[in-house]
């Protein structure tokens, strides 16, 4: 009979506090941080997260004396001052429910079919976030080719997670790499079986994004650190075998991953039943979502009439024209016309603006205007000669603008036009 690494009928006092504690930490976490994992959470989440957003506020100023009110709460960002509050608010909500618990229950011998079910719901949830993760790379999503204003932007003025956003943009097979990774990931934690494989691929592939998030100011860094931290609960129960196989070159018997059945075999089916039907709505959802969504704002989604980078060739202010002097703060240099309604303006002196952007094909015309300003408008009719020559002629409030643009060939950008080299005679291309 083969010997098998089994659950351990006696814990000791530390791992029962410790996984008391993790038990609450995870649980709420997740609560707190649905992030899609079943269908409709995140409209749930939104009913019980609302009186939070009084409390947590309420507590920063009247128990931890905070010298700024919170007003934000979670965005796009998933690190605002009130995401880490909430952390602390969980962290300790665990701690005193670790303490009441401990002091109520200390005749338990272990935790093993808690703990059994815990580890379902953690590689649920982390399997879930990286199957999404995953899909937006695969179907290049999440990172967009650089756009028109991007290209034009010195590596200086880059935020350094705009710099890891064209890093990772740039290319399609990067994005396939780590997109397989993370849907692989994702895949082998839905089984028992391969949960230890996932586990470790896992704790791989957050550990890659904690890092990205971290290095490069991503503000995705709690969620990044939790799954990183979940995959390492994940391999707690198999640390000996890894240890034993990785390091000291010793045998690592089997683990033990009997599934914790129900007396009744209805609920049994029920749950498999409901694990597959899972899988397949969680593939078929992300992959049809993302595909829809890659058609509307991806890099397979038809590009604006006027997309790409325009060179200012005359600029005529009031029937005067404004020579292309460094020392004009006002004059254009480039009009850079991306994706999704937005344009960029580059002035003589460098400085950059960005630009609600609405152009007419029939009536050809073009309204631009910037968020923080939705009065003053820029109104402008457009005449096309060939296919690199513009002209624009409008109003921006009591100014009359006539301006004459020459399309740039995207296709010159080194960036654009380097591809890929088997052979490299030369060691930097710089």
């Amino acid at each position: 009979m083969t010997d098998t690494n089994a659950s351990p009928i006696y814990w000791s006092a530390p791992q029962k506090i410790a996984f008391r504690f993790i038990l609450q930490l995870f649980t709420l976490y997740i609560i707190f941080n649905p992030n899609g994992v079943l269908p409709y959470t995140e409209v749930i989440a939104e009913y019980y997260i609302k009186p939070f957003h009084t409390l947590i506020p309420w507590l920063a100023q009247h128990v931890l004396h905070l010298g700024q009110p919170i007003t934000v709460f979670t965005n796009g960002s998933g690190d605002t001052t009130y995401d880490y509050l909430i952390i602390l608010f969980i962290a300790t909500v665990a701690a005193i429910g670790t303490l009441i618990w401990s002091i109520a229950d200390r005749r338990s011998r272990n935790y093993n079919k808690l703990f059994y079910w815990l580890c379902v719901i953690v590689r649920y949830y982390v399997g879930i976030t990286m199957l999404s993760y995953g899909f937006v790379k695969v179907i290049k999503l999440q990172f967009p080719s650089p756009s028109p204003g991007r290209l034009v932007q010195s590596i200086g003025n880059a935020s350094p997670m705009g710099l890891a956003w064209t890093y990772m943009g740039y290319s399609r097979g990067f994005n396939y790499f780590t997109g397989i990774a993370e849907v692989s990931c994702g895949l082998l934690l839905f089984f028992r079986k391969t949960t230890t494989l996932g586990a470790v691929l896992g704790l791989v592939v957050a550990g890659n994004i904690m890092a990205i998030n971290y290095c490069f100011d991503v503000p995705v860094k709690l969620l990044s650190t939790t799954l990183v931290l979940m995959s390492l609960f994940l391999l707690s129960k198999d640390a000996s075998r890894l240890i034993n196989f990785f390091f000291l070159n010793k045998t690592a018997p089997p683990s033990e991953i009997e599934p914790h059945r129900f007396r009744l075999k209805w609920k049994n089916v029920t749950l498999s039943v409901f694990k597959y039907i899972l899988l397949v709505y969680l593939l078929v959802s992300n992959i049809n979502d993302d595909i829809k969504a890659a058609t509307q704002y991806g890099d397979a989604a038809v590009k604006p009439h006027l997309y790409g980078i325009y060179d200012i060739q005359t600029y005529v202010l009031n029937k005067d024209t404004v020579a292309p002097l460094t020392t004009n703060i006002n004059r254009w240099r480039k009009l850079m016309v991306g994706a999704s309604g937005r344009a960029m303006v580059k002035k003589m002196n460098d400085s950059t603006e960005n630009y609600t952007f609405r152009s007419d094909i029939k009536a050809h015309t073009i309204v631009m205007f910037t968020d923080a300003d939705t009065v003053n408008k820029y109104y402008f009719n457009y005449a096309e000669s060939g296919k690199t020559n513009l002209i624009l002629t409008g109003k921006y409030g009591i100014d009359s603008l006539h301006i004459s643009l020459e399309k740039f060939d995207l296709n010159k950008f080194r960036l654009n036009n380097r591809g890929f080299h088997w052979i490299n005679e030369y060691p930097y291309n710089k």
